[in-house]
């Protein structure tokens, strides 16, 4: 894959982002509510996805490497490997799945909803599932009440606000552009 230097810019721009607001992030259990997602989502349309996808990666390895860009100010392979890993992994898949609607759809609020939705239900699977095997022992209940539930609210919160000030920043850069 040949990446112009603008789209180079624009990824590096965008891994920036998620290492700025990524750690950001409110403690509700062993299990953070982070901006992260709400960057995504706002990247998917300002970006579009092979971008977001790239720029969510350069963020990964950067944790990865040990910086502290994770929920928390947190970074390392450790970080990765443990409990929550399994949600930095998957926002891979809502990158991919949440962007491919977004792309195709980007004029249809409620069609783009849908699919950062089903983005976020593959979050939500790969990373619960994750926890799950790493905390061995929990009920189904104690892992919904851990892994999803308690963000259902905030990520709505992100998806409705992306859906509506995605375009309008895309607008407003492209227009900067100019």
């Amino acid at each position: 894959m040949k990446l112009s230097v603008r789209e180079l810019v624009i990824a590096a721009l965008m891994s920036a982002l998620f290492c700025i607001l990524g750690p950001l992030s409110i403690p509700i259990g062993p299990i953070p509510l982070s901006l992260t997602g709400l960057v995504l989502y706002m990247s998917l349309y300002i970006t579009g996805r092979k971008m977001t996808a790239i720029a969510y990666l350069i963020y990964l390895i950067i944790g990865m490497i040990g910086l502290p860009v994770f929920s928390g100010y947190a970074g390392g392979l450790g970080k990765v490997i443990g409990p929550t890993g399994g949600y930095l992994a998957g926002y891979i898949f809502t990158a991919l799945i949440s962007g491919t609607v977004i792309d195709k759809y980007y004029n249809n609020r409620i069609i783009s909803i849908i699919g950062m939705y089903i983005g976020l239900i593959f979050l939500y699977a790969f990373g619960t599932l994750w926890y799950a095997i790493i905390n061995e022992g929990n009920t189904v209940l104690e892992i919904l009440k851990i892994c999803i539930i308690p963000f259902i609210p905030a990520d709505s919160i992100k998806i409705i606000l992306s859906a509506f000030l995605g375009p309008i920043l895309k607008e407003r850069i492209k227009n900067a552009q100019n």
